[in-house]
């Protein structure tokens, strides 16, 4: 079968026209961006910049389409909270099949009617972006911003512990600091001004 190669140029359109297509392979290429996450109101991503590139092989009775996406997409660090440039890396299969029943699109498997005459991505592309990214989206190592670092720093109970020992040394520590350790314990334990 010949593959025909179709650049879309208009950004963050979604939509690939299949109406008059004879059965073979098609290629689609378009960049996504702010736009696409903007419809969504996702106040997760904040910029992003993605090329998908849909391989539609057009059969008598369905679309088969293989859906690559590279990018990256700006967040929020889960560490520091600073914008963190994500990369996007996504392949998914999507089979488009055709009913004059309503039927729900379940992710894997779009339902239209005999009657359109292009079919919509907008929300697999959204979906298949977000579905993508880690878990946790964090800088590289000793990318994340120092003073949030410090800001954010949890002390361990160890830590606690040694801190509590020098506090106990004479001198060492103001009647203030060991007020404030005092405290930070009583939190760290979960216990109450109230009962002290």
């Amino acid at each position: 079968m010949r593959t025909n190669c179709v650049k879309m140029d208009v950004d963050n359109s979604c939509k690939i026209p299949f109406r008059g297509l004879k059965p073979g392979v098609y290629t689609y290429d378009f960049q996504v961006g702010d736009a696409l996450f903007e419809m969504f109101e996702n106040a997760e991503i904040q910029h992003g910049n993605c090329h998908v590139r849909v391989e539609l092989r057009r059969l008598e009775s369905m679309l088969d389409m293989e859906v690559q996406i590279l990018g990256s997409v700006t967040a929020p660090c889960d560490r520091c909270l600073e914008d963190c440039e994500i990369p996007v890396a996504f392949e998914g299969n999507l089979v488009v099949k055709f009913s004059d029943e309503v039927r729900e699109y379940d992710g894997e498997v779009m339902w239209l009617s005999p009657a359109d005459d292009e079919v919509d991505l907008t929300q697999y592309v959204y979906e298949s972006i977000i579905l993508s990214l880690p878990y946790q989206r964090v800088h590289s190592e000793g990318g994340c911003d120092a003073e949030m670092m410090r800001r954010f720093r949890i002390v361990s109970s160890e830590e606690l512990d040694a801190l509590e020992a020098k506090a106990e040394e004479p001198s060492t520590l103001s009647s203030e600091s060991r007020d404030r350790l005092a405290e930070l314990r009583r939190k760290m334990e979960g216990g109450d001004d109230k009962n002290n």
